[in-house]
């Protein structure tokens, strides 16, 4: 009887157990398709298009900031009469204008560590604020041919964030043509790729009015 049990367990722990081949040989999960794998984004556009969303980091500080703030004013969110229209598009060209005169500014530290702005001429750069000639080389923050091509490149950079946001198209183009559309969802884009370019291949060491001023800041 003990030979019979015991030989009954051994049949049903064998039924039991898995089958180790069929395990071993069940096939991987299939891959991806060909057409699935080639959707993801390349790295190049993909740094094109981070490059875009951060242009807005080349413009001064006081530009950006009442840009932010007052287009949704100025725009009443988007809703545009002709006033407001006429309105918004002269604070547009203040800020634009003001993009462009920061890029002729700068800013200096003194001995005693104290920042002072100033603006660049052809002889040297002129401060807002009296201090002593001696004590820095005001000869050394004239004027540059560089310095024009940054200001060009600010004021597209500024147009280029002013097209993409909803409130200035809305407010401009309240209902606009197909092509109008299509021009404005490229332009901004090719203008942020050359000007991003631009400023890599023509870098200036400027820092001027809205621009942060670094504590070991020397002479450009």
């Amino acid at each position: 009887m003990a030979a019979i049990r015991s030989t009954k367990s051994q049949n049903i722990a064998e039924k039991t157990e898995p089958d180790s081949s069929s395990s071993s040989s069940s096939p991987v999960s299939p891959s991806l398709p060909s057409h699935r794998r080639s959707a993801r984004p390349t790295p190049t556009f993909s740094q094109a298009l981070a490059g875009t969303a951060h242009l807005a980091n080349l413009l001064p500080t006081g530009t950006l900031l009442a840009f932010q703030l007052l287009i949704p004013v100025f725009t009443h969110n988007g809703s545009c009469d002709s006033t407001t229209r006429l309105m918004t598009i002269s604070l547009l060209l203040l800020l634009a204008a003001s993009a462009f005169a920061a890029c002729f500014t700068d800013s200096l530290r003194l001995p005693d560590g104290r920042v002072i702005h100033g603006l660049a001429t052809l002889r040297g750069i002129w401060l807002f604020e009296p201090v002593d000639s001696s004590a820095v080389e005001l000869a050394g923050y004239r004027l540059r041919f560089i310095d024009c091509i940054h200001a060009v490149l600010s004021a597209l950079v500024f147009a280029a964030v002013a097209l993409r946001d909803k409130n200035v198209v809305r407010c401009l183009y309240p209902s606009p043509a197909k092509s109008t559309e299509e021009v404005l969802d490229v332009l901004p884009l090719g203008i942020g790729v050359i000007c991003s370019l631009l400023f890599v291949v023509f870098p200036t060491t400027r820092r001027g009015v809205g621009h942060p001023v670094s504590v070991s800041q020397q002479r450009p």
